[in-house]
C-alpha cells in the first residue's frame, strides 16, 4: 500500500486530535485543516496548512462553503491506478489527499439542547463533512477515512510499524464505519426535522422536537454496538448490546463492578428498573426471569429490600434487584447476604461499594433515568411498535362496583398492587398488602390458575391481603379462589361480558371490588 503523505483534518470533537496529528506529522504527513481544528493544532505547535491554501479559494458563507471544492474532492476521489484520473488531477493542479480525519457537527446535541432555535438547528446540519466522508469511503483503496476518535491510537501505531502505510483491510474497515456514520447522521437529521412543523404564517414550530405525536411513517433507527455479549438467552445463541448514545437508560448504564453482563442480566435489569421507576419513595423490586418475585416500599431502602425479600426468598436467589434511590451502606449490608446476579440503582454510596466489593462477581449497574416513548418488538419481516405502557392511576380514577366499600388500607394496598401487577407477565394475579407483594401468579394460560399459583407461592399470610388482576375476570371462579385464599378486596380492569356475575360473586363473598377501566397485559 502507498504511504500516506497528506491528510485533511476537520473535526468537531477534538479529543485526542493533537496527539494523533503529532504522530502523523512525525511520519512526514502534511496536515491540512479548517477553522477551529487548524487553530487547535497550531496552538499545540504543529505546522498546519489551511484548506483555503489547498483550494485557492477562501472559506465563505459563515463556513458553509470551505471543503466543497474540486481540489478537495478531486484529491480524495481520483483512483491512483487509473491513468486518466492521474492525468486529470495533474492537469488541474490537484494534490492527492491520502487520509481524511472528520467527525461531524454535533447535530443531535444541538437539536435536543433546551432553548435551541430553528436557525441554530439548521446551521448544525453538516454538509461538507459528510460529503468528504462519503468521497473518501467510496475511494477506500486509496484514501483512509477516519471518523472515530477511538481509532486514532491503533491507526497511528499501524502506520508507525509500517513506515506510514495502512493495509487495505484497515482502510476497508474504516470505510464501513464511515458509511455507518453518515447513515446515522442522516437518520438523526431526518428524525428531528420530521418533528418540526410550519404554520400558515411560515413560522417553524420546534416545540414537539424530541416528543413526537403519533407514529413515524418511516421508522429510522440508529444504535451503536456497545459490547458483544458472551451469548444470548442460551449459550448457542450469539448476542450484542446496542446503545443510542444518550448516556441514559439500561443500555447506557455504568457497570461499577462484577462479571460481564449477560443477555438475560440486561433483560432482567430492564424489568427491575422499569418496576422501580413506578414509585416515588424508596422501593425495591427483585426480579426473576422478568417477573417480580418480590416488591416492596419502605421508610428507607433497607426496609424496602427486606420486605421485598419476604415475599419469596427462594425465588429471589440468583435474581436481579432494581431500586429507585441510591443504595446506602445499611441496604447494601442486607443485600450482600443474598446471592443475586446484579443490582440496578441510580447510584451507590462509598460504603455500599466497599461492602459489595467483597462479592467480586456481583454486577453493580448505575443507571440514569430515561423516559421511554416507544416499545419495539421484532416479528418476522417487520417490527411491532407501541407506546410505552404509562397510565397513572389514582384513587379518584377507580370505580367501586361491589356493595362493600373498600377500607382506606385496602385502597392503598390495591393501588400498590396495581402498579406491581402491571409488571407481571400475563395472565397475572398479584396478592399484596399496603406496600408489599405477598404472592405472585404469573404467565399462566388461565387466570384462575394464576390466582391459585399466586396463593400457593405465598410465604407470608394471605389473610387480609388484596389482589390485583391485570385483565378482567372471564368467570367468577378466579374471584372465588382469591376469596378462599384470604384476600378481602380486588382491583381489576372490568369489561367482561360476565362482569355482573363476577361482581355478584364479590358481593356474595363480602369482597370489596374496584375497576380501573385499564388493562395491563404484558406479553
Amino acid at each position: 500500500m502507498a504511504k500516506i503523505q497528506r491528510a485533511i483534518l476537520s473535526v468537531t470533537d477534538k479529543s485526542g486530535l493533537v496527539d494523533f496529528a503529532r504522530r502523523l506529522a512525525k511520519l512526514g504527513v502534511e496536515l491540512i485543516s479548517t477553522g477551529g481544528t487548524a487553530r487547535a493544532l497550531r496552538e499545540a505547535g504543529l505546522t498546519v496548512r489551511d484548506i483555503s491554501d489547498l483550494t485557492g479559494f477562501p472559506e465563505m458563507l459563515d463556513g458553509r462553503v470551505k471543503t466543497l471544492h474540486p481540489k478537495v474532492h478531486g484529491g480524495i476521489l481520483h483512483v491512483r491506478s487509473n491513468p486518466a484520473h492521474v492525468a486529470a488531477v495533474k492537469e488541474h493542479g490537484i494534490q492527492p489527499v491520502d487520509m481524511l480525519v472528520v467527525n461531524l457537527y454535533a447535530f443531535e446535541k444541538t437539536a435536543t439542547k433546551p432553548g435551541a432555535h430553528f436557525e441554530e438547528i439548521i446551521e448544525n446540519i453538516d454538509i461538507g463533512g459528510p460529503s468528504m466522508v462519503r468521497s473518501a469511503a467510496k475511494n477506500f483503496q486509496d484514501v483512509a477515512i477516519v471518523t472515530q476518535v477511538a481509532d486514532y491510537d491503533a491507526l497511528a501505531a499501524e502506520m508507525e510499524a509500517s513506515g506510514g502505510e495502512l493495509s487495505l483491510k484497515t482502510k476497508w474497515q474504516l470505510a464501513q464505519k464511515a458509511f455507518a456514520t453518515t447513515s446515522a447522521y442522516d437518520t438523526a437529521i431526518a428524525n428531528a426535522l420530521a418533528e418540526i412543523s410550519i404554520d400558515e404564517k411560515n413560522h417553524f414550530d420546534i416545540s414537539q422536537l424530541g416528543k413526537p405525536e403519533g407514529f413515524p411513517e418511516t421508522l429510522r433507527l440508529h444504535f451503536r454496538k456497545a459490547m458483544d455479549l458472551r451469548y444470548g438467552e442460551n449459550p448457542h445463541q450469539q448476542a450484542a448490546l446496542y446503545s443510542d448514545g444518550t448516556g441514559l437508560g439500561v443500555a447506557n448504564g455504568r457497570q461499577l463492578q462484577g462479571k460481564e453482563l449477560s443477555y438475560n442480566n440486561i433483560v432482567d435489569l430492564q424489568a427491575a428498573w422499569d418496576l422501580a421507576q413506578e414509585f416515588d419513595g424508596p422501593v425495591c423490586a427483585i426480579i426473576k426471569h422478568t417477573n417480580p418475585c418480590g416488591t416492596a416500599t419502605g421508610a428507607n431502602l433497607r426496609e424496602a429490600y427486606t420486605r421485598a425479600l419476604e415475599c419469596d426468598p427462594v425465588s429471589a436467589f440468583g435474581g436481579v434487584i432494581g431500586v429507585n434511590v441510591v443504595v446506602d451502606g445499611e441496604a447494601a449490608e442486607e443485600m450482600a447476604k443474598l446471592f443475586v446476579e446484579a443490582i440496578a440503582a441510580p447510584g451507590f454510596t462509598r460504603e455500599a461499594r466497599e461492602l459489595f466489593a467483597k462479592k467480586k462477581n456481583l454486577r453493580l449497574v448505575e443507571i440514569a433515568a430515561l423516559k421511554q416513548r416507544w416499545v419495539l418488538k421484532n416479528v418476522s419481516g417487520g417490527v411491532l411498535m407501541q407506546d410505552n405502557d404509562e397510565h397513572p392511576l389514582s384513587e379518584a380514577d377507580l370505580k367501586v362496583v361491589s356493595k362493600r366499600q373498600p377500607t382506606a388500607e385496602e385502597m392503598r394496598a390495591m393501588l400498590f398492587a396495581w402498579k406491581v401487577c402491571k409488571h407481571v407477565k400475563s395472565n397475572a394475579i398479584l396478592y399484596a398488602r399496603d406496600g408489599q407483594s405477598v404472592g405472585v401468579g404469573a404467565g399462566q394460560m388461565s387466570r384462575v390458575d394464576s390466582a391459585r399459583i399466586g396463593a400457593a407461592k405465598a410465604v407470608l399470610p394471605l389473610a387480609g391481603t388484596v389482589a390485583a388482576s391485570d385483565a378482567f375476570f372471564p368467570f367468577p371462579d378466579g374471584v372465588e379462589v382469591i376469596a378462599q385464599a384470604g384476600a378481602t378486596a380486588i382491583i381489576q380492569p372490568g369489561g367482561s361480558v360476565r362482569d355482573q356475575e363476577v361482581i355478584d360473586a364479590a358481593d356474595r363473598l363480602n369482597l370489596a371490588m374496584v375497576v380501573t377501566g385499564v388493562r395491563h397485559f404484558r406479553h
